[in-house]
């Protein structure tokens, strides 16, 4: 019988790392549980368009599930709303979102992940980096069977069905940039950040490299999703490092706030060499954080070179959003982003929201202050938790000058 597990460790492992020893998450299984979905597909035939939307599993590796994802008998731009974080961001809830990705009839087949060229005949991967829905069409094996399943780091996956056949039935737009470095042997890392520059959206650019349409022709192959979404941010977040490297440092210390699907972000910059600490806390009865009367914190560190603890997918979208603004002034400086998860957030939807939601709190305007010890005793306020509790489990704080003294500012 496996032992109990701490919450630091379920906050880490979010479900997939396997880290409690456990084959499945208990926690996720419950989540599932409580979103069964009935839909009644009259046949072992679906059409509709994708949104685009394309996920691949890892389970099997390196044989993996690939799901192409349509809304049966929805069609053209009103397929939209079933996968687009860019639309749904600030528009739509919780439960908004997890009815729009119930709708879908994920259209599974299995193939080797160095076999990328079979997604690519039948243009199941071009359909997926469409600039607009594409008319779809599925033959099933057998009718699916009523599911939703979450994961903590790829939104919600509806409805699975093996599929006979998939067939794409309209033509996909993809843009000649991306249709040119399709048919390039260019490194994955160079083609990303040229195609991010040249206008796409993240979300094109994580469907591209997991169809298996990005990198040199020799090392190409599907690529699992929730592998991708952390590799484009890491890509495109390691490119922005490095620009801003010699970059003088901020001049004041600014504190930005937001708020989306029941969590709350902090991200405070304040001059110094280019290191980031992100502190996530869930609350007592939250997802993660179930077990105790205690919030349940995890931290990760990055330093001035460049490294971090432990890879986390949470910590990687907010660090790539964080990381191009100070590319956009032109500037680095030490950063501190604290994410607040509330018991309200009851059932995981990815990691994109964290990332549009830092990406938008950055466009805003700042407060200032003239250090941390002041923004830290104005700015912790934002949250439920005690700001004594956030400030005892930094990492970064300890290595910054007068530290000792901040505690004394913050009596809650």
């Amino acid at each position: 019988m496996p032992k109990a597990t701490s919450n630091s460790l379920c906050i880490r492992c979010k479900g997939y790392r396997r880290l409690c020893g456990l084959n499945t998450c208990p926690i996720l299984e419950r989540t599932r549980s409580h979103f069964r979905v009935y839909h009644h597909i009259k046949s072992e035939s679906v059409d509709g368009s994708t949104p685009p939307s394309l996920l691949v599993g890892e389970y099997g590796y390196p044989k993996v599930r690939v799901m192409l994802n349509i809304p049966p008998a929805v069609y053209g731009d009103e397929a939209k709303i079933y996968d687009d974080p860019l639309l749904w961001w600030g528009r739509y809830s919780l439960d908004d979102i997890i009815r729009f990705r119930s709708r879908l009839l994920a259209s599974v087949v299995r193939l080797d992940i160095h076999d990328p060229w079979k997604l690519y005949e039948k243009e199941i991967n071009i359909s997926a980096v469409s600039l607009e829905p594409v008319d779809s069409e599925a033959r099933l094996r057998k009718k699916p069977r009523p599911h939703l399943r979450f994961n903590a780091f790829t939104k919600p996956v509806g409805l699975l069905a093996e599929a006979e056949d998939i067939r794409v039935t309209s033509t996909p737009r993809i843009g000649w940039l991306l249709e040119k470095r399709i048919h390039d042997d260019v490194k994955v890392a160079d083609v990303v950040v040229e195609l991010y520059e040249g206008g796409y959206d993240i979300y094109t650019l994580i469907h591209a490299l997991s169809g298996g349409l990005l990198g040199t022709f020799r090392n190409r192959k599907i690529v699992p999703t929730r592998w991708a979404i952390t590799a484009v941010d890491s890509i495109l977040g390691s490119y922005f490092r490095k620009k801003i490297r010699k970059a003088p440092y901020i001049s004041d210390t600014l504190a930005y706030t937001g708020e989306y699907l029941e969590n709350r972000f902090l991200v405070i910059l304040t001059p110094g060499p280019l290191e980031l600490e992100w502190i996530e806390a869930w609350h007592p009865r939250s997802l993660w954080g179930y077990k105790s009367k205690m919030p349940s914190i995890s931290v990760l560190t990055e330093d001035v070179r460049g490294r971090y603890e432990y890879m986390d997918g949470g910590y990687m979208a907010a660090r790539l959003a964080v990381l191009e603004y100070l590319y956009n002034v032109n500037r680095q400086a030490t950063v501190f982003i604290y994410r607040e998860i509330k018991p309200t957030y009851y059932a995981p939807v990815g990691n994109w929201h964290i990332r549009e939601t830092v990406k938008r709190m950055l466009r805003g305007r700042p407060r200032k202050y003239d250090g941390l010890i002041e923004a830290f005793k104005h700015e912790l306020k934002f949250f439920d938790i005690p700001g004594s509790i956030w400030l005892s489990h930094s990492k970064l704080l300890r290595d910054i000058r007068g530290r000792r003294s901040i505690l004394d500012f913050i009596s809650r």
